[in-house]
């Protein structure tokens, strides 16, 4: 029996979110239903991470398992099975078959996109946020996110999380042709924690908070201070970094 890997994308504006939740569609369901009609057995996959409905991805991981090595041109079979909202990007070998594709994860990347002028080729791709932002203050609150490693503010309760300690590397705002960008990087996340982080800054960047209120937010550890009124649609799920060798890539 051998682990192997699935690097996907997807257009998370189609499906109830990523993973398994019984005859709705996720992305997760049709992988499985997609590796499985490919193998005529029931195969089951195991994510990265847990994108919420409307979220995208640009990359993803998912294992399985198989007694058998994957026929020529795999990811060509799935591709010509999932739904046109979902992509095989590449096929590896996890070189340690205990591999998990959540748990070995060193690091994830979000984006998050906004614009301020309607353009109908971004519905559901970004968030319309037609305001006044004060940019300069964008990038004080994303330098002072980086300062803490506790983030209870900004996880949406019911979380299964033991600890809400998050250590990040990166986090900072990008022009990009009339979009505006937030870059996040971290070893984990918290449940809703990247729109929660949008959500509040753009309070600040609005004048309806000041960074001292945001640095309060973060330390009193309370999830009903910050605000999480952003659109799924607006996040992609960028990158996820495993340890040199884990992955071992295969023909496609």
């Amino acid at each position: 029996m051998a682990r192997y890997v699935l690097e996907v994308m997807y257009d998370g504006a189609l499906y109830h979110g990523s993973q398994i939740q019984g005859e709705l569609p996720t992305v997760q369901l049709y992988l499985n239903q997609t590796i499985s009609t490919i193998f005529r057995r029931t195969i089951e996959t195991f994510g990265s991470s847990r994108t919420d409905e409307g979220v995208h991805a640009l990359s993803n991981f998912y294992h399985f398992d198989l007694d058998e090595e994957p026929m020529a041109a795999f990811a060509y079979k799935c591709n010509a099975i999932l739904p046109a909202g979902i992509a095989v990007k590449s096929l590896y070998l996890a070189s340690n078959p205990e591999f998990n594709a959540r748990f070995d994860a060193l690091e994830r990347q979000y984006r998050y996109r906004i614009y301020d002028k309607k353009n109908p080729f971004l519905h559901q791709r970004a968030l319309f946020y037609p305001f006044t932002i004060d940019k300069p203050v964008l990038h004080e609150t994303a330098a002072i996110i980086r300062e803490y490693t506790h983030f209870e503010s900004f996880s949406k309760r019911k979380t299964q999380s033991k600890t809400f300690i998050c250590n990040i590397r990166e986090s900072r705002w990008e022009d990009h042709e009339g979009e505006l960008h937030y870059v996040v990087a971290a070893n984990r996340f918290l449940r809703g924690m990247v729109r929660g982080l949008v959500a509040t800054q753009l309070r600040v960047a609005r004048g309806k908070l000041t960074t001292t209120d945001f640095r309060m937010i973060i330390e009193t550890c309370d999830c009903k201070k910050a605000f999480f009124d952003v659109e799924g649609y607006g996040l992609y799920l960028e990158q996820v970094r495993y340890p040199d060798g884990a992955l071992v890539g295969l023909p496609t």
